[in-house]
């Protein structure tokens, strides 16, 4: 298959692409199968990204398409709205067998965007249902990514999604990140940082917990660089929004679903937060699928007043949908069936190591790494982004793998599949590449 057959590459608009640039030399996958894709020019490439973290179980299950195949001929869609379907019944009594203590309850989106921006609108609703209508304002965190919506990008923290947007929505404000300079090379969480999250008590004092609904961070941050919360960092933040009775929302788009060895980072951590937003590895990638568990009290909260009236006047058309949802349902036996929930936890001596190897370079800045998850951060030159973007395409059209480049740090989260000789040959494709900085 060559370019050809992909049209004039004029009429899609690419998402998160220079369309320009990538149009006169595109990159085009055609296939996958375990570990692997297979490109336009018959090349095997060595998938170190699981996709765009999401096809936490390798690609081309057959236990996912077959039931997508069956699911669609038996029931193509069917309206959640005031009616249902067995489907997403099933899901959510099975992912809350995994969810964090009294976390039973979830709302189906259609992605990590939609699940992020319903989560916001739950905190504010249930300070409402609670008599507590001042609490309004919403605090994220810099660096953090939280998807495209307009709260999402609100209370994200990169500058790039937010710049050109206008204003976006009023009453947010940011923590600052967790990152500090003396973490850098550190192996899983750094020791240094835990007082960052005493940041949250100074917006307290500034804003008033009367007026503060929520705060949402990522437990892991993945998209801004892969950035590791330091040691106590997140129990601090727990600690402080109990006080101040303002909900503290888990992000675990991508950290979730088996990523750092647990289904959760949360279980990993040991902390429940009141809302977590998933999506990505919920359906291994197959079909577009978001969920929002939320915890008894958040969900207990709504259940008052006549039965007939809606609770939350909310949702989407293809919440819970038939396909999504049977891919949902085989994604969660692979899971289930491989012990992948624990696989990272099983890598991640061997997955670091060879990380870690990566430090012999010059142009590595930093290293940050926990279970299956790496951020290689390299040495800005004139132009930031320009190092880690020849790196990706070094990668991919010399080396055969697929890694992310996000400005100068490459992000590493291959499936959970992954072996010591994939991952050995994923750590010397990206060395050569990073060698090749130097010519």
């Amino acid at each position: 298959m060559s370019n050809s057959d992909f049209g004039n590459n004029n009429a899609f608009w690419m998402p998160f692409t220079a369309n320009r640039q990538f149009k006169k030399q595109p990159r085009m996958l055609v296939s996958a199968e375990g570990m692997h894709y297979t490109s336009d020019d018959g090349r095997t490439i060595l998938d170190g990204t699981a996709g765009l973290w999401c096809t936490n179980a390798g690609h081309g299950r057959e236990q996912i398409s077959q039931a997508v195949s069956q699911q669609i001929r038996n029931l193509d869609f069917a309206p959640t709205f005031q009616m249902s379907h067995p489907l997403p019944h099933q899901l959510a009594d099975r992912l809350v067998k995994h969810s964090p203590e009294n976390m039973d309850h979830v709302f189906f989106t259609n992605s990590g965007s939609e699940s992020v921006d319903t989560a916001l609108k739950i905190a504010l609703a249930y300070h409402r249902a609670k008599g507590n209508p001042s609490k309004t304002r919403l605090i994220g965190r810099e660096r953090g990514y939280h998807g495209v919506g307009f709260g999402g990008i609100s209370v994200g923290g990169l500058g790039n999604n937010r710049r050109a947007f206008g204003s976006l929505l009023t009453g947010v404000d940011h923590l600052p990140h967790a990152y500090l300079p003396e973490q850098a090379f550190a192996k899983g969480q750094p020791p240094e940082g835990a007082y960052l999250a005493d940041a949250l008590e100074d917006m307290v004092l500034l804003h008033g917990a009367e007026n503060i609904a929520a705060v949402i961070v990522e437990p892991l941050v993945g998209s801004a660089g892969v950035y590791v919360p330091p040691q106590g960092y997140l129990e601090k933040l727990r600690a402080i929004t109990l006080k101040h009775d303002i909900l503290l929302i888990f992000d675990e788009v991508i950290s979730g679903f088996g990523r750092i060895g647990t289904p959760f980072a949360s279980t990993r951590f040991g902390i429940t937060p009141d809302l977590m937003t998933t999506a990505k590895g919920l359906t291994n990638g197959a079909l577009p699928m978001g969920a929002v568990f939320a915890g008894n009290h958040i969900h207990d909260a709504f259940m008052h007043g006549p039965e007939e009236v809606i609770e939350l006047f909310h949702g989407y058309t293809y919440s819970g949908h038939p396909v999504a949802a049977a891919a949902g349902l085989a994604t969660l036996d692979i899971y289930e069936q491989e012990g992948l929930f624990d696989r990272a936890l099983e890598l991640e001596e061997y997955w670091q190591t060879a990380v870690h190897s990566l430090r012999r370079y010059d142009e590595v800045k930093d290293i940050r790494n926990l279970g299956l998850v790496a951020g290689i951060e390299l040495h800005s030159g004139d132009k930031p982004g320009s190092k880690g973007y020849e790196v990706f395409t070094h990668c991919f059209w010399k080396g055969n793998t697929l890694v992310r480049c996000t400005g100068d740090t490459i992000a590493l989260s291959p499936p959970l599949t992954i072996n010591h000789e994939q991952i050995d040959q994923l750590v010397a494709a990206l060395g050569d590449a990073i060698e090749s900085l130097k010519n």
